[in-house]
């Protein structure tokens, strides 16, 4: 294992079976990216309220998302960076809205493990940097979702 993941579900409703694919999901997108052993980060399984009010207050927008994502590595203004410190790389948390997993899943037609994995992804993916604020950053990210998906056997046909 690459990364230790702190699972949180404020639903209790996400079984150990879909937290186990998030896992893999991402342990295997960290081999990927590259990501150094021992790194941490949480993922918190949440309502549409919840996500909703997260999404409020943060981000400004009066709705219900699917997963938002919180870098721990991005600098504020008036944060500094410790350089030369040995410590555990914390990526940050990404948060899901089980009830948009289940809705977009019936949507798109395709599996709730396929969207709860492709979500999770996405977030992760946030964590590190990528971005789709324009066509050029959305077609490297989603790409990368793409074939990140299918090579862990996640494609849109499950």
């Amino acid at each position: 294992m690459i990364f230790t993941i702190d699972f949180m579900d404020e639903t209790e409703k996400v079984t150990e079976e879909a937290k186990q694919l998030v896992e893999g999901v991402l342990q295997f997108a960290a081999e990927h990216e590259g990501i150094e052993e021992g790194s941490e980060l949480s993922v918190t399984f949440v309502g549409n309220d919840r996500i909703r009010e997260i999404n409020k207050e943060y981000r400004g927008k009066d709705a219900a998302t699917d997963v938002i994502s919180f870098a721990m590595e991005e600098l504020g203004e008036d944060e500094i960076e410790i350089v030369g410190a040995k410590t555990q790389r914390l990526l940050g948390d990404i948060i899901i809205s089980i009830e948009r997993t289940q809705e977009q899943a019936e949507e798109y037609g395709h599996s709730f493990d396929r969207e709860l994995g492709f979500l999770a992804l996405h977030g992760f993916l946030h964590l590190l940097g990528y971005d789709h604020m324009n066509e050029s950053d959305e077609t490297k990210m989603f790409t990368k979702q793409k074939d990140i998906l299918n090579r862990y056997g996640l494609t849109r046909e499950v």
